[in-house]
């Protein structure tokens, strides 16, 4: 990736952590062919795990308050078409606002008035592999993937 966060040659794989003290946890990403396939937030990261890569220093300036909707950030998304149909609608979710899980579901293509699809949005969002890079804390009553009081910090930061 290159300093703004864009796929580049320098990074192609590997494990990538540094501690927030916002968060009070380490940011850990994991990354593969140049494609963002996981954000955690573990109390300690994995052993070997680089501290320094452009993302991570994207995520640190939204973390200190810089806006950023990180749309131009490649994912891997491992999950089911119709979850990553939910996940790819909630990145457009401008920063700073919030949905519900109906309003997601519409703007998914899915019917808010099915059950089966608001299910679908609410596995989407647990499953969601990549937390602050696909905002699920910007869903007012669903699940995230972040721990709660990730989840907490990223709405209030927000102003969510």
């Amino acid at each position: 990736m290159t300093d703004d966060g864009a796929p580049g040659p320098d990074y192609e794989t590997g494990i990538y952590a540094r501690e927030s003290p916002y968060l009070d946890r380490h940011v850990q990403l994991g990354v593969a062919s140049e494609k963002l396939i996981n954000v955690s937030f573990p109390a300690e990261p994995n052993e070997g795990a680089e501290d320094e890569y452009p993302l991570l220093k994207r995520l640190f300036a939204y973390l200190e308050g810089k806006k950023d909707q990180f749309e131009d950030v490649d994912i891997a998304l491992t999950v089911p078409t119709e979850q990553r149909t939910v996940l790819e609608a909630l990145r457009n979710v401008p920063y700073g606002e919030d949905v519900s899980v109906e309003r997601l579901a519409r703007l998914a293509g899915l019917d808010d008035d099915d059950g089966d699809d608001l299910q679908t949005v609410r596995m989407a969002l647990d499953a969601n592999p990549v937390p602050i890079v696909v905002p699920d804390h910007r869903v007012r009553d669903g699940p995230s993937s972040a721990p709660p009081k990730v989840e907490q910090k990223l709405r209030s930061l927000e102003g969510l």
